[in-house]
């Protein structure tokens, strides 16, 4: 038999997806809950607590609970890849235009708020032996987040790491006043000689996030974060990046089309 909360918690939960209760909504006052279902205040938030935890509502401090307004949804598939080397020799006008994460939410570029950080960085033992170098090679470490102007939190954080004596003969490629660049990593690699041949992508770990993890990515509890390390390699075969990727469960939706050889 289901518990007093667990009722409670199923009742407004039906009413939310079902859109009686819509995003943005406020939901009556914990006070009016205890009188609508004659139980107790610690009933009442247990209940409540159980919607928080799924990604319904939202509690927000002094303003009350509200349902939750859907983030806007990242679908990435490893087709990504191909669009974005056909885009990497493309005029700069075009490249422009449009980038990945645009391409990964049919957003546009207005629409988004981009931040890019540099910074030195040497090779751990990880790195050195992703990169097939020794530990201390001196590395760009970039940190990049992207997010939709009428939210505050980013789609996923992303740690990229670059050998810098691959990139040594353009410059401009450690200044992060440069970003976002147009064309993306593929077409930064191309300025110096470099062809992306393939990328591979790994699913480290699916885990609840850390505490700063979930500040920065506007999580709540129950959430779950991926991370996904994506290694490009030259046509040299010559990794010639590495990123620590963190996306969130909640708004992202990750498809890999795998063409097989016919007989």
């Amino acid at each position: 038999m289901p518990k007093a909360y667990e009722e409670i918690a199923d009742e407004l939960r039906e009413r939310i997806t079902s859109g009686a209760l819509q995003p943005g909504q406020r939901l009556p006052s914990e006070e009016q809950l205890k009188q609508r279902y004659g139980k107790g205040g610690p009933t009442v938030r247990q209940a409540l607590d159980v919607l928080v935890a799924e990604g319904l509502i939202d509690k927000e401090h002094g303003r009350g609970t509200f349902v939750r307004r859907p983030r806007r949804p990242v679908h990435r598939t490893n087709e990504r890849h191909q669009w974005e080397k056909d885009r990497a020799r493309a005029p700069q006008d075009e490249r422009k235009k449009t980038g990945a994460t645009e391409h990964d939410t049919g957003l546009t570029v207005s629409d988004l708020v981009f931040s890019a950080r540099y910074s030195d960085a040497e090779a751990d033992e990880d790195l050195a032996d992703a990169f097939g170098v020794p530990v201390g090679t001196p590395l760009l470490k970039r940190v990049y987040a992207t997010r939709y102007e009428k939210e505050e939190a980013p789609f996923s954080v992303s740690h990229s790491y670059l050998v810098r004596d691959h990139i040594a003969g353009n410059p401009d490629l450690l200044d992060e006043t440069k970003e976002p660049w147009p064309g993306g990593t593929q077409h930064q690699l191309l300025t110096v000689g470099i062809e992306v041949d393939r990328v591979v992508e790994t699913i480290r770990e699916a885990r609840p996030p850390s505490r700063e993890e979930a500040k920065l990515l506007g999580m709540r509890p129950g959430m779950a974060v991926i991370i996904m390390r994506k290694v490009l390699i030259d046509t040299d075969n010559r990794v010639v990046e590495v990123a620590n990727v963190t996306l969130p469960g909640d708004r992202t939706e990750m498809t890999f089309v795998t063409p097989l050889t016919r007989w």
